[in-house]
């Protein structure tokens, strides 16, 4: 049985096309993540709760609660006085009230770390910490307990976030 070219170049062309629908993540696309919560509203979370990205990277808060709204929020004075746990000279943010479905996005490029957390979910130990670069280049790699100023920060929320060494060795922390 002899094989034609125009055979291998309709299977090469068909193994193409193929490739062509599979989606690869690109570095441009926004990291998500997601605001959850079970059906009663007795636990709510992100996940992941720990994040690791290169500088200039876009993250997407998605809230899939249907049944709680949910903020996403920069641990920052500027948001109702709570202390600063993001480099300095990086922006606050607050996505403000999420209802379920709506997405919030924040591009962060100052490297260092990033703790954020929930509004209504705080005391709740909804919170969450990113990591941008190498945090140990920065003066915000090694955070004091509560941050700098402000109002402190409840217990439950400082047990809830992942350590920064293991966010460093695994890349991606989820929600036990």
């Amino acid at each position: 049985m002899t094989i034609s070219r125009r055979h291998v170049l309709r299977i090469g062309g068909g193994f193409l096309a193929g490739l062509a629908g599979l989606r690869f993540p690109l570095a441009s696309e926004p990291v998500e993540i997601r605001m959850q919560g079970n059906t009663d509203g007795s636990h709510v979370w992100f996940d992941p709760i720990g994040l690791r990205v290169e500088p200039g990277r876009t993250i997407r808060w998605v809230n899939l609660d249907p049944g709680n709204s949910h903020t996403a929020t920069a641990y920052h004075p500027k948001n109702f006085d709570r202390p600063l746990r993001i480099p300095e000279g990086a922006e606050p943010w607050n996505s403000d009230y999420l209802l379920p479905n709506e997405t919030f996005s924040v591009t962060l490029t100052v490297e260092g770390v990033y703790d954020f957390f929930c509004i209504p979910h705080e005391h709740a130990g909804m919170v969450g910490r990113i990591i941008v670069g190498e945090p140990g280049r920065s003066p915000a790699g090694s955070l004091s307990a509560q941050g700098t100023g402000g109002e402190p920060i409840p217990e439950v929320a400082l047990r809830a976030l992942p350590p920064i060494d293991e966010i460093m060795r695994r890349g991606v922390v989820k929600r036990v």
